[in-house]
């Protein structure tokens, strides 16, 4: 499986991540697409919070650092807020739509 992003078939593992980053606004429009989600303001900013975790860190926060992390972006956001979001797993979901490799373990740092 792979998505077409600017008419180039990026490659995924088995799971539907991007091998490697993709840090483009079509990325994230192609994959919510593929998993079903329209795309809202909130998650836009889940994505970018992601995407800078990633830029600073080489990796994602685990979901309960996720929450906090969010706290100024997205006031009074929550675990249920997060996954009304991402059904599928903010943490991992959220990396997912956001273009980024998986997040292995228990979800970053």
């Amino acid at each position: 499986m792979g998505y077409v992003i600017g008419g180039i078939e990026k490659e995924t593992d088995a799971d539907g991540y991007l091998l490697e980053a993709d840090f483009s606004d079509e990325a994230v429009q192609v994959i919510a697409a593929a998993d079903g989600i329209t795309l809202t303001e909130d998650h836009w900013k889940v994505v970018n919070y992601l995407r800078d975790e990633f830029r600073d860190n080489g990796h994602t926060p685990n979901f309960r650092n996720m929450v906090k992390g969010l706290q100024d972006a997205l006031p009074g956001c929550d675990s249920k807020s997060l996954y009304d979001l991402f059904p599928l797993g903010p943490a991992k979901q959220g990396c997912k739509v956001a273009g980024l490799p998986q997040p292995y373990g228990k979800g970053g740092y």
